[in-house]
């Protein structure tokens, strides 16, 4: 186990903010297990550990949205890794709804609001797949990183 977090620290990641809204209490937890799954149909997958606040809401199928964070929202992704509990974590930042009434960062990169459509279970974790229903897109391109185990930013090289 220790060998594969070590190998797993040289795996750069672009940092997220996965949200979701269930039963009139809104979740948001920061997170790099995130991945594009298909172009037709579009869809994503959100990896949750079992554990987590928003674990519960997104077993029972509710929507969810994934907030790629820019390099500049690092408090965000720190209140969201569990700084802070609760509706405390929308403290900061822009937050609206999407058409799904899932709260979504208004100046993250880009925010994916997804129809929760299957669940695997896996270990310690459940893989959530969702069907794009909302795209929205800000800003030019300049991730927050996660690597080696702290925040960091990307570097374009010239080819």
């Amino acid at each position: 186990m220790d060998e594969l977090r070590r190998a797993l620290r040289r795996l750069a990641k672009a940092v997220a903010v996965i949200t979701s809204s269930y039963e009139g209490n809104r979740y948001a937890m920061a997170a790099t297990a995130v991945s594009e799954l298909s172009l037709d149909p579009p869809s994503m997958l959100v990896c949750v550990n079992r554990n987590a606040s928003i674990y519960f809401p997104l077993a029972a199928g509710a929507p969810f949205a994934i907030n790629i964070l820019h390099h500049s929202q690092r408090e965000i992704a720190n209140r969201c890794a569990g700084a802070v509990k609760g509706e405390e974590r929308f403290l900061q930042g822009d937050w609206t709804n999407t058409n799904l009434d899932i709260p979504r960062l208004g100046e993250s990169q880009a925010s994916i609001a997804c129809q929760n459509v299957r669940q695997i279970q896996h270990g310690s974790h459940a893989i959530f797949i969702g069907v794009v229903d909302e795209i929205f897109v800000c800003g030019g391109v300049d991730p927050l990183i996660y690597l080696d185990g702290r925040y960091t930013r990307a570097q374009a090289l010239e080819l």
